[in-house]
């Protein structure tokens, strides 16, 4: 299975920023569509990531508040990317690997999406579970032989 499998069922929806927008309106964004990250795009490029880890730093040290701190001074700007190509037990090991939830998903300079960690759970928990029913399937359909000592009677 391949990143590109996983946008296709997620669709193709994307929500960005722009790297001088203050953090308060992202956390007003992220918050409203219930999501946990938004690309940070500058002139068409991938600049960075802001997701809740982040943004729960800038809480901590501004004591509560976010006052005017802008998306730039806390997102991570190297962010770990993937192709649609990149298959996803090569995903999964890249997020464990950086403790990443979000991945932005590149065709060469070209944003094609952003997957998190828990499409990639279900992505695997949905294949295992096709995997099992066929397998099921197949074997109540097992021919049945007769045990050899009813053949010699």
């Amino acid at each position: 299975m391949k990143v590109s499998d996983i946008l296709r069922v997620k669709g193709g929806t994307l929500f960005t920023v722009t790297p001088d927008s203050p953090l308060a309106e992202a956390v007003v964004a992220m918050s409203e569509r219930d999501i946990g990250s938004l690309v940070v795009m500058e002139g068409g490029e991938l600049t960075g990531m802001l997701t809740f880890r982040e943004v729960i730093q800038a809480v901590v040290k501004g004591s509560g508040s976010l006052g005017q701190t802008v998306v730039r001074s806390v997102m991570d700007d190297h962010p770990l990317t993937c192709t649609p190509d990149t298959e996803i037990d090569e995903v999964r090991r890249m997020m464990l690997g950086r403790h990443a939830r979000y991945l932005p998903v590149m065709s060469q300079r070209t944003l094609m999406g952003v997957i998190s960690f828990y499409d990639v759970a279900k992505a695997v928990v949905d294949g295992q579970d096709f995997e099992n029913r066929m397998l099921k399937a197949y074997i109540r359909d097992w021919p049945v032989e007769e045990p050899k000592d009813a053949q010699t009677s």
